[in-house]
């Protein structure tokens, strides 16, 4: 557990803070913008819960508190053992799950969805280009420092699941705001 009794430390006014294994990196670094980017997706998903209820809603809280555990894996360069955490394989599963329960409600798609329709599938939407974000900047890092696959297959599914609940927050799709190609030319 994290216990915080001070805020401010100053450690970071040189510009560089702490990955969670004590070493010191540029607060520019890869890896620090890909957890700062989870951050990101997690504040969005904030937003959206403002706007949701049911069983949306309960999934979108445990998903902030997995993207706590991946914010964790991400700041751990290398940790292994006892009482690291790491984001499973059981977390990408579950994520698949709800995936496919929802879908099963909703009515296929024939043309791309546009961001909008109610408030929460907006804010969805809004999440789910943040979650693809953090998925580029992990993949990026993947490529130059150790990076859990599970973290990369995590957002790549989250992201998913965000669609699909936008579009299950947008009446089931019935308020899906459709692209329609070269509609204002």
């Amino acid at each position: 557990m994290v216990t915080l009794t001070k805020i401010y430390t100053r450690g970071g006014d040189t510009g560089k803070t702490s990955l969670g294994d004590g070493a010191r990196v540029a607060k520019y670094s890869l890896r620090v913008e890909a957890y700062g980017t989870v951050d990101e997706a997690n504040a969005t998903i904030g937003l959206a819960r403002l706007h949701t209820g049911g069983d949306v809603d309960t999934m979108l809280a445990r998903i902030q508190n997995d993207l706590f555990d991946l914010g964790a894996d991400l700041c751990t360069p290398g940790a292994t053992g006892e009482g690291r955490l790491r984001v499973s394989p059981s977390q990408v599963e579950r994520l698949e799950r709800e995936i496919d329960a929802m879908n099963g409600e909703l009515q296929p798609l024939n043309s791309f969805v546009l961001p909008g329709g109610s408030a929460a599938a907006a804010y969805l939407h809004l999440a789910r280009t943040v979650t693809r974000r953090a998925e580029r900047l992990v993949v990026a890092l993947a490529d130059q420092e150790n990076v859990s696959p599970d973290a990369i297959h995590y957002l790549n599914r989250l992201s998913d699941h965000l669609f699909v609940a936008a579009r299950y927050s947008n009446d089931k799709g019935a308020g899906d705001v459709l692209w329609v190609p070269g509609a204002h030319r």
